[in-house]
């Protein structure tokens, strides 16, 4: 997530991987889905939209391949 980051975010996934960062009890090192997006989902305040989530986590996925 955090290899989205962009000081002049320009779009959603951008500004979600800033708020991620910024986020210190957000589990960075976790590579699971649910984990992540429960933890999102109860305590990212700053999530607008789940999907933008998703749409991160496909990005992610595929640069593990």
């Amino acid at each position: 997530m955090l290899r989205y980051r962009n000081e002049k975010a320009k779009d959603e996934i951008s500004e979600l991987a800033n708020n991620v960062y910024l986020d210190h009890a957000f589990p960075k090192s976790s590579g699971d889905y649910h984990e992540v997006s429960t933890y999102l989902e109860f305590n990212g305040h700053y999530v607008r939209n789940m999907s933008v989530f998703d749409k991160a986590w496909e990005l992610y996925e595929d640069d593990q391949e």
